[in-house]
């Protein structure tokens, strides 16, 4: 290729990124609200001992990355993802990105899997849903815990039997700007012309490369509500489900969920091959990944749930301290991401060590720079990395925000403008 820069760009919207400056490449695969089956699973881990470096990063928003790729293995890439009924398409770039859900996997949960994976299927791959003016994400959520609402482009929150409150205009980043509640109560039929209209309006009066947020904060909340009315005269009210997609049947419920933890997102592929036979021989036959970046499944019964358990591999988070309750979320940072200012696995390690008895009841998140990927303004504490410092001796390090949060709105900076040692001392501090 004449032009291999100018190639990877075309490349976007297929999930591949440049990692770095020597022509590594990052590959998102969707997980659409993080469910994949064992036979997913297996092959993303043989995809990746074949052609990465036998590591996968799990994200926030429950895909998958590949890292350390190269531009003439990914035709064969895609074709194996494609062999399972996974893609890329629209995971990077400016497209519908992947459909995240938070559920804690009870019986209710399954209407709200079953309307992300419906989501998912109409909107990826969609021709009349890409090249949009930037980024747009869409969260199905079982409940308001946690607040993820907030932070989408469309955010739905199941409030009663097919029924979903819909947020809009939220994001992170830069400006991080909270998402406004556009409609209550919205029937589950309409949903789809609704966030059809939603982007429509997006793409109609929204520059690149901006995020819905801009447009809200730009005309207002009633002028987008108006525009976003507009839009949907003349086009379907409701796009009513088939009889297959209102059985939500995605395997049965356990007592407890076997949940395995990983640091900072970082799995082996030889790991994920394990999970998944487990999920196969024990489970419902799908595996889960979490919006903490864990590794879930229910089994089939009591018995089975025995079973999984005694079968799963070792885990030993480098760092982690027993007897923490904390949760971490954790950005790939300068280990496998460019646009990354600071060791966010590093940091994460340290700040485990510095905990006291708060801050090891809190859930964190570590950002390594502002994109604020980990979602750290939606941790009960967070770590944001805001910029790099040139020192005396010519070299540049990192600053950090230091962030609470202790109501349903996004944390707020209790410190600022801290070097890594300040950081850790302001954790260890909390109270």
């Amino acid at each position: 290729m004449t032009n291999i820069n100018s190639d990877i760009q075309k490349l976007r919207l297929d999930g591949i990124y440049p990692q770095n400056n020597s022509g590594d490449l990052m590959l998102r695969i969707k997980i659409p609200a993080g469910v994949l089956s064992s036979e997913q699973a297996t092959k993303i881990s043989i995809i990746s001992d074949r052609y990465s470096n036998g590591q996968l990063h799990l994200t926030t928003r429950g895909n998958i990355e590949l890292h350390w790729l190269h531009l003439d293995s990914l035709s064969a890439i895609t074709s194996a993802l494609d062999s399972v009924g996974l893609t890329t398409r629209g995971a990077c770039g400016g497209a519908v990105r992947g459909i995240s859900c938070n559920t804690h996997l009870s019986s209710d949960d399954k209407a709200v899997l079953s309307l992300a994976r419906r989501l998912h299927r109409h909107f990826s791959g969609n021709p009349h849903f890409e090249s949009l003016p930037k980024k747009f994400k869409i969260s199905v959520e079982s409940s308001y815990h946690g607040s993820r609402h907030l932070i989408q482009d469309v955010g739905l929150v199941r409030v009663g039997e097919k029924h979903y409150d819909v947020w809009i205009a939220g994001g992170l980043g830069r400006q991080p700007q909270e998402g406004f509640l556009l409609e209550k109560h919205v029937t589950e039929e309409t949903l789809i012309p609704r966030i059809e209209a939603i982007i429509r309006t997006y793409i109609k009066h929204t520059p690149a490369p901006k995020r819905l947020k801009f447009l809200a904060s730009t005309v207002g909340k009633d002028r987008l509500r108006n525009l976003i009315e507009h839009e949907r005269i003349g086009h379907p009210e409701k796009f009513p489900f088939s009889p297959l997609d209102q059985t939500n049947s995605t395997g049965p419920t356990a007592p407890e969920v076997v949940e395995h933890p990983v640091f900072a997102g970082a799995l082996k592929a030889s790991t994920l091959h394990q999970l998944a036979t487990i999920a196969a021989e024990h489970a419902d036959g799908t595996l889960r990944i979490t919006t903490d970046q864990n590794v879930s499944m229910v089994p089939r019964n009591a018995s089975a749930w025995r079973s999984a358990v005694a079968c799963l591999p070792p885990h030993a988070p480098s760092g982690a301290l027993s007897d923490t309750a904390a949760v971490f979320r954790v950005c790939p940072g300068i280990h496998l991401c460019r646009m990354g200012l600071a060791p966010t696995r590093d940091i994460a390690r340290q700040t485990m060590n510095a905990l006291g008895p708060t801050g090891k009841q809190l859930s964190w998140a570590v950002s390594g720079c502002p994109n604020a990927c980990s979602q750290p303004q939606l941790a009960e504490a967070g770590i944001l990395t805001t910029n790099l410092v040139k020192e005396d001796d010519g070299n540049r390090t990192p600053r950090y925000a230091l962030l609470r949060r202790t109501d349903e709105s996004f944390a707020h900076a209790i410190a600022e403008d801290l070097s890594e040692a300040d950081l850790i001392k302001a954790v260890a501090a909390l109270d």
